[in-house]
């Protein structure tokens, strides 16, 4: 059954069941409305003589102005003859079409009828059909969705327990040490083995190793000559940094190494492999003091106090945001709990169709060909894999828009104006839809508000972070406070430009 209509354009409740509507522009015309289950409601719509006749006559005319009838000039075409050589079932089928799309897009129009996503007709086209005579009524009936009604009840003084990230001093010291050794020096060593944290110079290839005894394995890839590797345990394959370890200046070796069983390029899977291994030259890191120099060299402060300061202030902002963003989390998915609300197919697929586009926008900044994964093949698994998650944003969504309307919950037009310059400021020189941003930014301002307000109202139990996940804790980001570029010191396939075989022995 073909779909008929066109997209929605805003969204507003929906009336009571059984309603008669007149549409203005044909006084004539009859719109009875029900609510039907999932969110949608029927119509049973009267189309009045004139227009099933003006439909017919149009559509004449147009076939009048364009066939191309042996012995006759376009647009001179006889009615009759242009009805015997066209043929009037297939004309009546286009009146017919063109009466319904007609009659639906006034529908649309009401402001009683709010239809989301494409009408469906639920009379049977041929019957119509059977029926339908240019200047006489026509009835017919359709189905479309309508905006959810959510239903959502003691939504205050939630209890609920959430996570709280403390602040940790150490993390301070850790990120000062991990900056110490992106701007360490590497100084060449002599008179002792590589050990593990040294930078080597080597030179390597790959073979397999061979089935039969004595046989010579199948190469992998041919040697690679001055490759920088830093000797990190976990950075390649098991067995290859810790047979580097250990290795002296102009020293030659094969190492033996096993490729996991679930690496990812499946021929090499679970396979022995030898790496015949040159070195040519061990290096050591030599870290800087930790001292007011080092703190002017890695950010844009003159002393390690004002560094440290500066790191201890975004540190605790970051564990403050992020138990805010905890409590938000959990009030959300708690509110989800005592929400009913049956959500149209139409709006479930606009989310997804959102989702993917988003992720597909994710993959292509990282210079993913996005065409080789979203393939027609792949699309309809895609598309059932997003759905739970489509659904529980809508939720979501429908949940804290449901609270914000009965508690009215609003923002002012400086609140929305302010956040747009800074957004602004941030994506100068892109090309900005004004309106929908300052849509988007009130709809996140009312949410915030909306949340802020729930939790104002909740019981919240703050337990330690890690009490109620079993996942790792979240990682806590720091601006950089560094703008200058620290010396390389790291060879673990970062830049193996010489060969991309490199791949084959990093870590999966």
């Amino acid at each position: 059954m073909p779909n008929y209509g066109y997209r929605r354009k805003c969204c507003r409740s929906i009336k009571e069941p059984e309603q008669i509507i007149y549409i203005e522009a044909e006084k004539s015309m009859k719109v009875t409305q029900e609510k039907l289950p999932a969110s949608q409601i029927g119509l049973e719509i009267e189309i009045p003589p004139e227009l099933s006749k003006n439909a017919y006559e149009r559509v004449i005319q147009k076939y009048t102005r364009t066939a191309n009838i042996p012995g006759f000039r376009k647009g001179k075409v006889p009615r009759q003859i242009l009805i015997q050589r066209v043929g009037q079932n297939y004309l009546k089928a286009m009146a017919l079409d063109e009466a319904i799309q007609d009659s639906l897009k006034k529908v649309r129009e009401l402001e009683d009828v709010n239809a989301i996503g494409q009408f469906e007709l639920r009379s049977e086209f041929d019957d119509l059909l059977k029926d339908f005579e240019p200047g006489k009524e026509l009835f017919f009936s359709a189905k479309v969705d309508v905006p959810p009604e959510a239903i959502i009840e003691n939504y205050t003084g939630l209890e609920i327990k959430a996570e709280e990230v403390k602040y940790d001093p150490a993390k301070v010291d850790k990120y000062l040490e991990e900056r110490r050794l992106e701007l360490a020096t590497l100084v060449p060593v002599e008179g002792r083995p590589a050990r593990e944290g040294d930078v080597v110079i080597i030179d390597y290839s790959g073979k397999l190793a061979p089935e039969v005894e004595g046989e010579e394995g199948e190469t992998i890839f041919e040697t690679i000559e001055d490759y920088q590797v830093e000797l990190k345990k976990d950075a390649f394959i098991p067995g290859f940094i810790d047979g580097i370890i250990g290795m002296n200046s102009d020293e030659t070796k094969e190492i033996n190494a096993d490729f996991p069983d679930d690496y990812s390029e499946e021929k090499l899977a679970g396979k022995k492999a030898i790496f015949p291994v040159a070195m040519k030259e061990i290096k050591e890191k030599e870290l800087p003091e930790l001292d007011d120099e080092f703190a002017e060299e890695a950010s844009e402060f003159e002393t390690l106090a004002e560094l440290r300061e500066s790191l201890e202030k975004q540190f605790q902002e970051a564990a403050d945001s992020q138990t805010d963003a905890n409590k938000a989390k959990v009030i959300v998915e708690e509110l989800v709990k005592v929400l009913d609300v049956e959500i149209p197919e139409s709006m479930i697929e606009d989310e997804v169709n959102q989702i993917l586009t988003q992720r597909a926008m994710e993959l292509s900044q990282y210079g993913i060909d996005v065409k080789q994964l979203f393939t027609s093949e792949a699309l309809p698994q895609m598309r059932e894999q997003a759905r739970p998650e489509a659904v529980e944003q809508l939720k979501k969504a429908l949940a804290i828009k449901e609270v914000a309307k009965r508690e009215s919950i609003s923002v002012e037009e400086s609140e929305i104006e302010e956040e747009a310059v800074k957004l602004k400021k941030e994506l100068e020189g892109q090309q900005i839809d004004e309106d929908r941003l300052r849509e988007v930014l009130k709809n996140d301002l009312i949410e915030k508000k909306t949340i802020k307000w729930l939790e104002e109202r909740a019981k919240i139990e703050l337990v330690p972070e890690g009490t109620l996940t079993a996942s790792e804790e979240p990682a806590e980001e720091v601006e950089e406070v560094s703008s200058e570029s620290s010396e390389e010191t790291s060879a673990s396939g970062d830049s193996p430009a010489e060969a991309a075989e490199v791949e084959v022995i990093s870590a999966e």
